[in-house]
Parts: C-alpha cells; sequence; structure tokens
C-alpha cells in the first residue's frame, strides 16, 4: 500500500547528516529555513499539510539501542531515531521519526508494550520538537555533534562510579522456571555455590523472575555486571548491585523461594487472553466471528481505548474456562481483516488495571 504525503520525512536522513557536518550553526537564526524559519504557505491556498510523523518515546532502558526501536515499531518505516540526553547523561526518551503520517496511529497502539523488562510509554510529538532536540543534542554532545545511535553500554569504570558494590547482585528477567543451577551456569566464570542463590517469590508464593547472588567480594560482584543483558535460556537478563539489607528483607517477608518450588513455572492458566493488533474498526462482532468456533457473548468482550477515547488496537475477552482459552491460543497470529491478531494469555487483574485506566 502506498501512501502520499509532503515527503519530509523521507529526508530526515540527509537532514541529520547535514545538521551532523555543520555543528552547533543549525542553531538558532543561522539555520536553515525547514528548521525555524520556513516561510508561512500563500494565503490563497486552504490546504492543511499532514502532520510531521514523529513520536516521542519514555521509558526506555539505558543502553536501548536503536535496532531495538526499529524492532518495536516492527512493520512501520522507521526514518530515524534521536536518543535525548542531558548533562551527557542518558535520559531514557527518545524521538522517532516514521516514514509517513498515517503510521504515527500504528506507533501510538505500541503504547505501554516493553522493550525488555521495561514499559515504554509512546507519545504524539512535533516537527518543531524534534528540531529542538536536534538542536539541544548539538550543545549537549561533546564536540558539537549530536549523538546518533544509541547509548554506549557501561564499562566496569563508569559502574564502579555508579554504585558501591556490597558482593550482591540483583537478577531481573529470569525465566520463572530458572533453578539454582542454571544461575550458577550463568556466572560460570565466579565460584558460586547454590546456598548463595536466593530465588525471588512474588506475594503469592511463585517465581517473580527476579534473585539475589552472593559472591565472595564486592569485587567479583563489581566483575559479574559484566553480564548484564546476556541471555539464561531465551530472556535477557538484568543485573543491579543488591546489598545484604535487601536479602535480609526479602527473607523477612517471606520472599524468598523455598528450594521445594524450584524449576517449576508456577503460571496458572487463566481464562482471559489478550488480543493485539486489532483494526482501529474493529468491533464486538468481528472478535465473536474471529472466535466463531467458541461461543462468546459480547458482555466478555472488553474493547481497549487510549486516553483520547481511539481504540488501541487491543482487547480482552473473557472465555467460559481456563481450558477454553487455552484452546482459543490456536488462534494465536490469524487475522482478522487485513491484521494478523497476537495472542496473549492475561488474567483477570490485568484486565480489571486496564478498565480502571479508562482504556
Amino acid at each position: 500500500m502506498k501512501y502520499v504525503d509532503s515527503g519530509d520525512a523521507r529526508e530526515m536522513g540527509l537532514k541529520r547528516q547535514r545538521l551532523m557536518d555543520q555543528g552547533s550553526s543549525y542553531y538558532g537564526t543561522s539555520g536553515p529555513s525547514y528548521m525555524y524559519n520556513a516561510p508561512p504557505p500563500p494565503p490563497s491556498y486552504s490546504y492543511i499539510p499532514p502532520p510531521f510523523p514523529v513520536v516521542r518515546l519514555r521509558g526506555l532502558p539505558f543502553d536501548c539501542a536503536e535496532a531495538e526501536i526499529v524492532d518495536f515499531f516492527h512493520g512501520l518505516d522507521v526514518i530515524d531515531v534521536l536518543f535525548v540526553h542531558k548533562g551527557g547523561k542518558f535520559t531514557g526518551e527518545a524521538y522517532c521519526v516514521l516514514g509517513y503520517p498515517l503510521q504515527m496511529d500504528f506507533a501510538l497502539q505500541r503504547n505501554r508494550q516493553n522493550i525488555g523488562r521495561r514499559y515504554v510509554e509512546v507519545f504524539r510529538s512535533r516537527k518543531d520538537e524534534y528540531y529542538k532536540a536536534i538542536a539541544n543534542e548539538v550543545f549537549d554532545a561533546p564536540g558539537g555533534s549530536p549523538r546518533r545511535g544509541a547509548p554506549r553500554a557501561r564499562s566496569s569504570d563508569e559502574v564502579r562510579d555508579l554504585s558501591e558494590f556490597k558482593g550482591l547482585l540483583r537478577l531481573r528477567g529470569l525465566p520463572f522456571s530458572a533453578t539454582r543451577e542454571e544461575i550458577i551456569n550463568f556466572f560460570k566464570d565466579f565460584e558460586l555455590s547454590e546456598d548463595k542463590i536466593h530465588l525471588i517469590a512474588n506475594a503469592e508464593g511463585r517465581p517473580a523472575g527476579e534473585a539475589i547472588v552472593e559472591f565472595a567480594s564486592a569485587e567479583e560482584s563489581r566483575d559479574a555486571m559484566s553480564k548484564d543483558r546476556m541471555t539464561l535460556g531465551y530472556r535477557y537478563i538484568e543485573l543491579f548491585p543488591a546489598s545484604r539489607e535487601e536479602l535480609e528483607e526479602a527473607a523477612s517477608r517471606g520472599r524468598l523461594l523455598p528450594k521445594s518450588f524450584e524449576g517449576k513455572d508456577q503460571t496458572e492458566p487463566t481464562p482471559v487472553l489478550r488480543m493485539r493488533g486489532l483494526p482501529f474498526s474493529a468491533g464486538k462482532d468481528d472478535i465473536i466471528d474471529f472466535f466463531k468456533k467458541i461461543i462468546l457473548s459480547e458482555e466478555s468482550i472488553h474493547i481497549i481505548f487510549n486516553f483520547d477515547g481511539r481504540p488501541t488496537g487491543e482487547a480482552f475477552v473473557e472465555f467460559a474456562s481456563a481450558d477454553e482459552a487455552k484452546a482459543a491460543l490456536a488462534m494465536d497470529r490469524m487475522t482478522l481483516g487485513s491484521r494478523y491478531i497476537e495472542l496473549f494469555q492475561s488474567s483477570p487483574e490485568e484486565l480489571n488495571e486496564a478498565v480502571s485506566r479508562g482504556r
């Protein structure tokens, strides 16, 4: 499908390159007309140009890469990614320029979806905000050149400056079925024993996907940070310095997983599924027809809207039983209209939270 618009975004690669070549001279009145001094359209024209296709992202992982942004907006044309810094440090925000104005609505569907373990907020933005961010990067970056690409991963020296290590690390993002033996193998370059691996439980006593690991010394725990964001099974693992107090608090609150639960995925099936990728025009009758082999009522379908009252492309469906919901997962990635639909196991709690947010 071809889209027609003013073509602004297609030029962004060249514009950003020119900006990099010219440095801070592009800021202020000496900049090119397309930034700040574009002449107004002739008064005889009533045509309103389409909005410049740029969105702002907030809550990105500290070492997010440009490729992760492109993957996050899979299926859309990502023309440019600008990571935002302040005082030389990444703020967790970025601007993303898309190929066409029509793609902005699709990008906004990704609001509160995850990059790794972090959910990312996606907002509408404007051309002037994007250019101002470029100008700020010119002045903030060493040498007067805007930063391109991802924030640089932290070196061990930078990590040493960020925190005082106490000999413990917290792991986040573990598979719920992770065992102590697998964690020892993850840190195979270090001497660890099973009694130094503490798997964390959630309030229901099930695996929380976290653990606290005790190392022989503070220096070893610092060196083990080299494993940050490496994978265990199919999950990448985030590492954070921890303290003895954190471990003691987890123990006092009964949040250490007993040995008998190790290696078990305690996630129980529920009768709720979440749908993602719905056409904006999809109604409850379309969803009933999508699951035509299963009897559903309109009351069991909850289409989600954003704060502006627009559909997000998501919905929750309540089935008669957990087994029925499990059987319905066979429809994952089948099409509704021209869109393929993703299905996920959900819960009544997640459904209630989405409804309570007015979404």
